[in-house]
């Protein structure tokens, strides 16, 4: 480690349980973060300014108006460019050692299963069942520790689904992907704006202790918060034997 990232990581260097050691698992790991909205944006600028060493985003989208009363990565400079590459230029202003590689797509079971196989962590920051099912079954399939986030509204959650603990669930656990739910999209209902900034932040700390070593991760633990109390409430989950995604890898 040189002298001036002893200085940039000095305040994660001081706390105990990272120190040097997980200061430098962090600077060697690579993070797939899948959405460059409302999550998206304070997970990868904290990943960022964290030190991880290769972080790559995944979105179709392109910066709009509309994304910029929650979407923090984005400025009305870069309205009109691909979000990928927007997050980019964040990133960089914040801290230039991150290797960032912005891929432009839609991030289907094909992707996937290229890019969760080269990660250390993934972060669902994505805004839709099917992706968010099509990201756990490419986290189970390669045994990748995966940080799931959501927003809408008021209400927020967010878990962490670790396939390499027998114990955990898989998202496909807590959600079976042949239920039906109901999709509510920030466009029709709302976003509370700094509601994804909160549950965003949670997802890049939980990466961050995984990566690292430090703390306990949320795996197994379903964290929802009500944004109009400010209230958490801790819902435990188990892994089901009878899982479509995880059952048979146990």
């Amino acid at each position: 480690m040189t002298d001036e990232q002893l200085l940039r990581y000095s305040r994660h260097i001081l706390l105990n349980e990272i120190g040097i050691d997980g200061q430098e698992r962090i600077q060697g790991s690579h993070a797939l973060v899948i959405g460059a909205g409302g999550l998206g944006s304070p997970v990868a600028l904290y990943l960022g300014s964290a030190g991880v060493g290769q972080i790559t985003v995944v979105d179709h989208d392109a910066v709009d108006m509309t994304n910029l009363q929650r979407q923090i990565a984005h400025t009305m400079q870069r309205v009109g460019r691909p979000k990928v590459e927007s997050a980019q230029v964040a990133i960089a202003a914040i801290n230039p050692e991150v290797q960032v590689t912005p891929v432009m797509a839609r991030a289907d079971a094909a992707l996937l299963d290229t890019l969760v196989a080269q990660a250390d962590v993934v972060l669902d920051c994505c805004d839709n069942f099917t992706t968010r099912h099509a990201i756990n079954a490419a986290c189970v399939k390669h045994r990748k520790p995966l940080v799931s986030g959501a927003a809408i509204r008021f209400d927020g959650q967010v878990c962490v689904y670790d396939p390499r603990d027998a114990s955990s669930p898989c998202y496909a656990c807590v959600f079976p992907p042949d239920t039906t739910f109901e999709e509510t999209r920030c466009a029709t209902m709302g976003v509370f704006a700094p509601l994804v900034g909160i549950i965003g932040s949670m997802q890049a700390a939980e990466a961050l202790k995984l990566l690292s070593g430090a703390g306990r991760p949320l795996t197994g633990r379903l964290l929802m918060l009500d944004g109009r109390s400010m209230e958490f409430t801790e819902m435990r989950i188990g892994r089901q034997a009878n899982c479509s995604v995880c059952g048979s890898m146990h």
